[in-house]
């Protein structure tokens, strides 16, 4: 049925594929050709591909053709991992959308990684009611609170009403945030910001909010030029990540930000990116939520809503931009990428 590729396939075994992960996988072969697969990717296929995968061309699974065999191409070509954001995958159930990731195993050999959409249509659209419902409960409480914190900025002393005004501010940004999730669809409303000024404003709520003693040391790059953000979605998105971190035992947190050079967001590349880094020493991240960590409502916690990453990485791709991390209990790093504009 499928014509025999002209190359020497290597035999599957000498690169075993994790027959246990959750994350789908395959290995592909120069070629364009697929070795293998794991249960994981079978199960995702819908049984489509439980016979022997051995030998059939890549092409078969590409909605958007060439999508597909142009990313494995470049992977081999240029010997580095290639994404391929939003592609839209061929399954036994119809098309799938999923993030694809093609890392070169040796010069001969790609490993397929499927990172499945975090929400199909009907998951995104109930949580999108979820989220305008919780929006519309909260505006009550809010003016609530935004009434008693004025009371007490005018009784308190010149310390204290700082604080009060910073409860103000932060209910006026959550009052806005609610406003917006209430009209969905609302694009970000970017205007030129001085970032540092932002991650400063994230580093005195941390310092207010934190439960126990932190330790916040910032390390700025200086150079870093004003970037076109939508400062309370920004804001927001780096609050997410602070809080993770605070709930993760953090005592210690490094606020970082640095210019980047010709790297690769999604599949461009920026000429130049700002980078911010929300570093910990909390537990790290849970090995069993590696694969979902930016999924809605999922959560190492038992009390937590599994929506803070997901947002947080929403905002960045909102702005062009993505969200990443590296974690080992001890040291943990989330890194915001924005793209700084010509």
């Amino acid at each position: 049925m499928f014509p025999e590729p002209a190359i020497t396939v290597p035999a599957p075994a000498a690169w075993p594929l994790s027959e246990h992960s959750a994350t789908p996988m395959a290995l592909i072969a120069r070629g364009h050709v697929l070795l293998a697969a794991n249960p994981a990717l079978r199960d995702w296929f819908g049984g489509a591909v439980a016979r022997a995968w051995r030998g059939e061309q890549l092409a078969l699974l590409d909605a958007r053709p060439p999508r597909l065999s142009d990313a494995a191409e470049r992977a081999f070509v240029e010997q580095r991992r290639v994404w391929l954001r939003e592609a839209r995958v061929r399954t036994a159930i119809g098309d799938r959308g999923a993030d694809l990731a093609l890392t070169p195993l040796d010069a001969q050999v790609l490993l397929l990684e499927v990172l499945p959409v975090a929400a199909e249509p009907a998951t995104a659209t109930r949580l999108s009611e979820s989220l305008r419902g919780f929006a519309h409960e909260v505006r009550g409480p809010l003016a609530g609170m935004r009434g008693a914190a004025q009371l007490l900025h005018r009784r308190l002393d010149a310390d204290e009403r700082e604080l009060a005004g910073l409860i103000v501010a932060e209910v006026d940004r959550l009052a806005a945030l609610s406003g917006r999730l209430l009209h969905a669809g609302a694009k970000p409303r970017l205007a030129l910001a001085n970032v540092h000024e932002i991650v400063e404003r994230v580093a005195a709520l941390a310092t207010a909010g934190a439960d126990a003693p932190l330790r916040l040391r910032r390390d700025y790059d200086p150079s870093l030029p004003a970037v076109r953000v939508d400062a309370d979605r920004l804001l927001q998105a780096l609050l997410n990540l602070v809080r993770n971190a605070l709930e993760a035992g953090a005592r210690e947190l490094v606020l970082r930000t640095r210019a980047e050079h010709a790297v690769r967001i999604g599949e461009r590349v920026a000429r130049l990116a700002a980078r911010i880094d929300v570093v910990d020493d909390g537990c790290g991240v849970p090995a069993a939520l590696a694969d979902t960590l930016y999924e809605p409502l999922v959560s190492g916690r038992p009390d937590g809503s599994g929506l803070g990453l997901a947002l947080a990485r929403e905002i960045a791709r909102e702005h062009g931009g993505d969200l990443g991390h590296a974690s080992r209990p001890g040291s943990t790093v989330f890194s915001l990428l924005l793209p700084v504009s010509e």
